[in-house]
């Protein structure tokens, strides 16, 4: 009778220490639950989810706008391969020149810069460009008064802030830089934030153009003796610019000039009549323009609305719908209204 106790007790003392290691893991468990939870609740707290924005013109910076020369005995030239936008428009003897668009760029050298023309100024305009150049036409210098363009004219600028190379001659070897750009904007008193949006409507999604032309070349003449060419790399999913039948390269480092887009517009110009006897052209180009807009290798139809000198050009595929630019360099190619221009495989 009395085992029976002590079995009794010892049964009894074993199912409260049974009970009592139940509740105790209970407890550890809900713990380190909690714990669990709270670790979560930081991660999403300290890892909130970032919207991707273009990088291409991005910020508030005001741009620069910087005549370029595209003479073959400016080649190659500097700047090139940093700028967000570049124009090339025709001018005078079938030679084209170049203008960049450079937003928040730290470069110790860009040119070969040179003179002014007037139409240049309706592209440095529509981005709320401050205008570079060496040098003006007339008509540019007339036209840079009335409208009232902030513009630096390196002319009258000292020489150690636009200077001239040894390793190319005049007038293909005037340069200066971006921090020399800025120091006289500041001097003049020019604005320094932008006040328009971009031209382009840069996406960060990759665009591509499923039902566009095949365009792994893309060629357009300026003249007999002035072509342009591209060539579309898969790998870098990039255009690889040619001029002349050479390829393009950055005037120190060599390296290669290459573009994510290409715009072209189609622009009747003539030459203008102003007493020179230069040659020297006008454009037609406030009106509604037949082109293309290229990229990844393929090219569509578009077309390119610009109503007023400081008006922003509206680029539209044929369905009236503004078409968005892919991330990266743009060459707008606004080249004479019979160029024939051609695609390639």
């Amino acid at each position: 009778m009395k085992g029976t106790k002590i079995f009794v007790v010892i049964l009894i003392l074993l199912i409260l220490i049974a009970a009592g290691l139940l509740l105790l893991k209970t407890f550890r468990n809900n713990l380190v639950q909690e714990a669990n939870t709270d670790v979560a609740n930081e991660e999403l707290e300290e890892e909130p989810i970032v919207v991707q924005e273009p990088k291409t013109l991005s910020g508030d910076s005001r741009p620069i706008a910087v005549m370029i020369d595209n003479n073959i005995n400016a080649m190659p030239q500097a700047g090139l391969i940093e700028a967000d936008i570049i124009y090339e428009i025709i001018v005078e003897g079938g030679e084209s020149r170049l203008m960049l668009i450079l937003q928040d760029k730290d470069l110790d050298k860009i040119g070969p810069i040179r003179s002014a023309r007037h139409y240049f100024l309706d592209y440095a305009l529509e981005n709320d460009a401050i205008y570079v150049h060496y040098g003006w036409s007339p008509q540019a210098q007339a036209d840079i008064t009335s409208l009232g363009v902030d513009n630096i004219n390196g002319i009258y600028e000292s020489s150690t802030s636009f200077w001239r190379v040894d390793d190319k001659y005049a007038p293909h070897n005037a340069v200066t830089s971006t921090e020399n750009i800025l120091e006289i904007a500041d001097r003049k008193g020019y604005r320094v934030d932008r006040e328009k949006d971009n031209v382009l409507n840069y996406v960060v999604d990759e665009v591509e153009l499923d039902d566009g032309e095949v365009a792994n070349t893309v060629t357009i003449p300026y003249s007999s003796g002035n072509v342009v060419e591209y060539e579309y790399d898969e790998d870098l999913k990039e255009y690889v610019r040619y001029s002349r039948g050479e390829k393009q390269v950055d005037w120190d480092t060599g390296e290669t000039v290459t573009t994510k887009n290409i715009i072209i517009e189609k622009a009747r110009n003539s030459t203008l009549d102003d007493g020179s006897g230069k040659g020297r052209q006008t454009l037609d180009n406030l009106e509604e323009l037949d082109g293309y807009y290229i990229t990844n290798g393929k090219a569509i139809e578009i077309t390119c609305d610009k109503t007023s000198r400081s008006g922003q050009t509206v680029y539209k595929d044929l369905e009236g719908n503004a078409i968005d630019v892919n991330d990266g360099k743009t060459f707008i190619q606004i080249c004479p209204l019979d160029a024939e221009i051609t695609f390639g495989e």
